[in-house]
């Protein structure tokens, strides 16, 4: 069957084994020095594993592959313990597959194993599961807007800005300084009309919640059509964001693009984390 399976870049595996620990399901191992997917049974396709490839070597394609199968997931995650376990439901939770909890759980109770989500106490969304989705109260900085936004224009340069919605052969393209930014982002930075937008063109997406194969192939053409002056992928800390760098980067591998590209990480309230050219 056709379905949505996890990639791994041998050229750019370091053999790090970051990824490992946020597959819970067991799919990946290390083998010879390399990120392996050991199973396609084992891979649900949902990308735990993409932010935490600090070489972005890790990406969800969709190719045939054998069918996804919770039962034997679980016979091997219950071997990992009740913190295995609880990453995984919540895994599954967080991203919609109520399908697949449902039979996780069954498995649980069929074994006669607690169901760690189902245990009283602190919520899963306040104290565990995936970074991007925890629950956090941020405190705003305090400072007043320089000028009203009515004195203040927009820096937008082009429209649609959304990647799904692009024309690779859109004129503003052509040699343009590119900005690729994460949805979450524009809420996030503080100045996101001076500092990010002005000047450049602007593309947005989210490499978690939408389909980063086709993000991929857009990526490419406009690349390979347009040779942008420069690249600017503006990501969050949270590390599902990382995706966004790691596609950017396959995306001008592929098109032979010899763009400079540069990828800035910032903090949930806008700081600048780290801002580094990528190879």
């Amino acid at each position: 069957m056709k379905r949505k399976i996890i990639h791994i870049d041998e050229d750019r595996c370091n053999g790090c084994a970051a990824c490992i620990p946020n597959c819970p399901e067991g799919a990946l191992q290390i083998i010879d020095g390399k990120a392996r997917l050991v199973s396609d049974l084992f891979c649900d396709g949902l990308g735990a594993c993409l932010g935490h490839c600090p070489e972005g070597a890790i990406l969800v394609e969709e190719r045939e592959a054998e069918p996804y199968d919770e039962r034997r997931v679980m016979e091997n995650i219950v071997r990992q313990g009740a913190g295995t376990i609880r990453a995984h439901l919540i895994h599954l939770q967080e991203h919609g597959e109520d399908a697949l909890y449902r039979q996780a759980a069954a498995y649980l109770r069929e074994q006669g194993i607690g169901n760690p989500c189902e245990d009283p106490g602190p919520s899963r969304a306040e104290h565990g599961g995936c970074p991007g989705s925890r629950l956090r109260t941020l405190k705003p900085s305090g400072a007043a807007p320089a000028a009203p936004s009515s004195e203040r224009p927009s820096q937008l340069q082009n429209w649609p800005i959304q990647i799904h919605l692009a024309n690779p052969r859109a004129p503003y393209f052509r040699g343009a300084d590119l900005l690729l930014a994460a949805d979450c982002a524009g809420f996030a930075a503080t100045d996101l009309h001076n500092q990010w937008l002005a000047g450049r063109v602007t593309l947005i997406g989210c490499p978690k919640l939408d389909d980063t194969e086709a993000y991929l192939e857009k990526l490419t053409a406009i690349f390979k059509q347009n040779e942008p002056r420069s690249l600017t992928v503006l990501h969050m800390e949270v590390p599902c964001c990382g995706g966004l760098v790691a596609l950017a980067r396959e995306a001008l591998t592929r098109s032979g693009a010899q763009t400079p590209f540069t990828a800035v990480q910032i903090s949930l309230q806008g700081e600048i984390l780290r801002s580094l050219p990528v190879a």
